[in-house]
């Protein structure tokens, strides 16, 4: 079954359920995690996520990864064999690819090139949500390009940094 939404319906759906059924509180977010991110494969195509978007795929499944792979696999189902086969061919990509980015990066544990210390340092501040802010521009800017060395995510917090209205404070 397919609508618009269909994996955020199905989330929150499967997660009252499973509440109703008096499971586990981790369960219940497991199996809506799960049914959240099951579809996300069908964009994967031929093959045309950048590393960037397998990247964000591995983070946002997180510990949940080879659970979403068994989950989504049993979901792509049909009665046309072609195309179960190119559904199975392009799956097994996908895997192949996290396999590749893996071997070259941390991808179970993608974090910004700077942890929050250093952020504190390199523009002065004290902790607060400036920081939590920062982070998550590096983050966003790790998962888009993979690793950089610390001169380049130096020059990247203080650029947007200088963009920021607590940087005149």
């Amino acid at each position: 079954m397919s609508f618009h939404h269909h994996e955020v319906v199905g989330a929150k759906m499967v997660a009252k359920r499973l509440k109703a059924l008096r499971y586990d509180k981790q369960v219940v977010k497991d199996v809506a995690r799960l049914v959240e991110l099951h579809l996300r494969f069908h964009g994967y195509g031929d093959g045309a996520w950048t590393d960037s978007a397998v990247r964000r795929y591995v983070t946002d499944a997180g510990p949940l990864l080879e659970r979403l792979h068994r989950l989504t696999r049993a979901d792509c189902t049909t009665r046309n064999r072609r195309k179960a086969q190119r559904l199975r061919e392009s799956y097994d990509d996908l895997e192949r690819r996290i396999a590749d980015l893996q071997e070259k990066e941390e991808l179970d544990a993608v974090r910004p090139d700077l942890d929050g210390q250093q952020i504190m340092t390199i523009l002065g501040i004290r902790p607060g949500p400036v920081v939590g802010r920062a982070y998550k521009h590096l983050l966003e800017l790790r998962l888009d390009r993979g690793p950089v060395d610390e001169e380049t995510a130096r020059a990247d917090l203080l650029a947007w940094w200088a963009d920021q209205p607590e940087s005149t404070s």
